[in-house]
Order: structure tokens, then sequence, then C-alpha cells
């Protein structure tokens, strides 16, 4: 289970009010008392309803990690307890979001982990299914907040999924889809409010004739641009490591060569790592000029049928175009089109895209 609707962000704001950027395991420690708080509560309600259930925290269910706080990687599960929980006939209900290190602390798994926490469980217990229930129904060709179009999908691959999780889709956290990937776990999305059919999300299987699946906005991005970079080899994997050993997540990357033994380089990070990126940069002196933007978003456009079909990204460019909206980078894989636009377009791209993929037919 992960915390009630809200509870994470105050924990946050509470911790803010002392420290832009508070002690990690701190921080864990305070984060994962929401999810610890659900736990204990849907234990006693379960248990008073006459059904034998017992509570986990992350820690107690065998959950172990690394040790980079708030944002932990799951490395192992013991299944011991978890497994003689159930054979003695108990529900187990785990705190999801959260594991323990080597050395005892408490850690969390970054937004969305309770998602991880499931399908993590799910893989080392060899379940037949790991359903996870949420306030949508299902995965929808876009936020149908967005686009009142948008249809339900019955189905979709883990590929298109972790794309569209990467590309700002709140339905899933992307690692979540990228461990049932790894772990073959069979994934439902689906709503806790109705009994509608969820969107299974599985092996890729004939899927080809599908042009496009989905538009995802993911509007937690900034952009750094560096201006005045010394054009010379290594000078990129200095700024690079520099943000890895923060542990900031850069995502799209574009790099201009200039004629004066400078080049321009731009890259996007999360909106919420842009303190730290820039505080990253000033220690650095590898530019003359530094520029920062959170006004932009990603728009993306998804499906596993581009790969064997021409003139999806040439739709994409054309159909931005005569709304006279710029695209000021862009990104692309087999199965994905992402470009950077201004913030205000940005559900406008999502709509006239939607529209252009004849995604609600």
């Amino acid at each position: 289970v992960s915390a009630m609707s809200g509870v994470t962000n105050q924990l946050v704001e509470y911790s803010e009010y002392f420290s832009k950027h508070p002690d990690g395991v701190a921080t864990d420690m305070l984060l994962s008392s929401g999810e610890q708080v659900t736990t204990a509560l849907l234990t006693i309600a379960l248990n008073a309803k006459g059904y034998a259930c017992v509570g986990l925290t992350g820690a107690m269910a065998g959950i172990i990690t690394d040790e980079i706080h708030t944002k932990a990687r799951i490395e192992k599960i013991g299944t011991t307890r978890l497994k003689a929980e159930l054979k003695a006939g108990r529900i187990v209900v785990v705190a999801g979001f959260q594991g323990i290190d080597d050395k005892g602390d408490i850690t969390t798994l970054g937004r969305g982990g309770s998602d991880l926490s499931a399908v993590a469980l799910a893989g080392a217990l060899e379940a037949d299914l790991c359903e996870i229930f949420t306030d949508v129904d299902g995965v929808y060709t876009t936020d149908p907040r967005i686009e009142k179009k948008a249809k339900k999908l019955e189905k979709i691959s883990y590929d298109e999924m972790l794309e569209l999780a990467s590309a700002g889709a709140k339905v899933l956290q992307n690692r979540s889809v990228e461990l049932a990937k790894k772990l073959n776990v069979k994934l439902i999305t689906r709503s806790s409010f109705n009994h509608n059919e969820g969107t299974l999300i599985a092996k890729e299987d004939n899927m080809e004739a599908v042009l496009v699946s989905g538009i995802a906005l993911d509007k937690n991005q900034a952009r750094v641009t560096l201006r005045g970079v010394v054009d010379k080899p290594g000078i990129a994997a200095e700024i690079f490591t520099a943000l890895a050993h923060q542990n900031i997540n850069v995502d799209m990357i574009i790099q201009n060569v200039g004629h004066d033994g400078t080049t321009n380089l731009g890259f996007t990070v999360p909106q919420n790592e842009l303190d730290l990126a820039k505080e990253t940069m000033q220690k650095l002196s590898a530019a003359k000029h530094v520029e920062y933007d959170d006004a932009i978003v990603k728009v993306s456009v998804i499906g596993v049928g581009m790969k064997s079909h021409s003139g999806v990204a040439c739709l994409a460019f054309e159909t931005l175009a005569k709304e006279g909206i710029n695209i000021q980078m862009i990104s692309t894989s087999e199965i994905k089109i992402s470009m950077i636009v201004d913030q205000k377009y940005g559900e406008l791209a999502v709509r006239v895209l939607h529209d252009a993929y004849k995604l609600d037919k």
C-alpha cells in the first residue's frame, strides 16, 4: 500500500521548512511513515472484519536496497517471513515505497515507489498476476483530463508502457514497468472505485499493427543550456559525471558544434532537481554562460508500430507547425518521439497530436 493522498507532499513540506536539501537518512525515515500508517490502518480494518491479517514495513518484509536515499534501488527480497505468513493463512499487507539498506537504515524508492514494491514482491513470490489499484480505470491513449476523447487501452506492451511512464504518464512508475519486464510479471492496472476491466501490460504480441498507442505530457521538466563550452574531448564527460554524482537524472541532450573552439550544450532534468543542477553547474567552469528554463514541457508520441512505419515523426512535426508550436529539442527511439515545447502549448500539443494520429478511433 502507498500513503494516503497528499500525505507524502505534506511530509516533504515539513522537511523543507527547515532545509531545501535535508539529510537523506532523516528524510527517508520521515517519508516512509506515510505508508506505515496506511499499512497499520488496513491491517486493523481487515482484522476487525474477521480476516486474519498481518502488516509489515518494507524492512520486515525483507526488502533490501542499496544506500542511495530517497531513490534507492531494490537489490533483493528475502521471502521467508512473507511465505510463512501466507502459509499460515494470513493476508499480508506490506508498506510500499520503502526498504532497508545493509546498514539497517530505512530507505525509500522514489515517487510512485509503491508500484515498484508491488512488482518486486510479485516477482519474488512468483505470483500469477500483479494488480495495481489506482484512481483511474487503466492506461489511456492520453490523459483524459486533457483530452476528453482519450480511449482506454485493453492491452499495452512493456516497452510502450515504459516509454509512456518515462515520458510523464502518471498511471505507473517507469521503474516498476522496467522491473515487471525484467521479471516477466504479468501486470494489470485498474481502478479501486469500480469493477471495470483494467489495462493488461505484457509482452509484445502482434502489436506492430498499432502505429501509435499514446501521447504523454511531462510537466516536470527543466532545461539547462551551457553556452560557450570549450570544444575539447572529455568536457561532456566532466559535466555529466558531476551531475551523476549528485544523482541528477539527465533526460534529453542536444549539442551544437561551434566554429570558434566552443560549443553549446543543452539538456533537461526533472524540475524538482533544477536547484541542485544549478549548484552543480556553478562549481564547474565549463561554460561562459549558463541559462535555465523551467517553463517547458515534454510531449511524447509512443507506439511499437513506429519500428515498421515511416512518416510518424513527420506527422508530429507538421501537426505542431500548423499550430505555431515551436519545438526546442527532439529525442527519438525506435518507439518514441519526444519534443520539448513551451509550457503554455503543452496541453494543446497533446490534443492536436491525439487527433492527428486518430487515437480516439
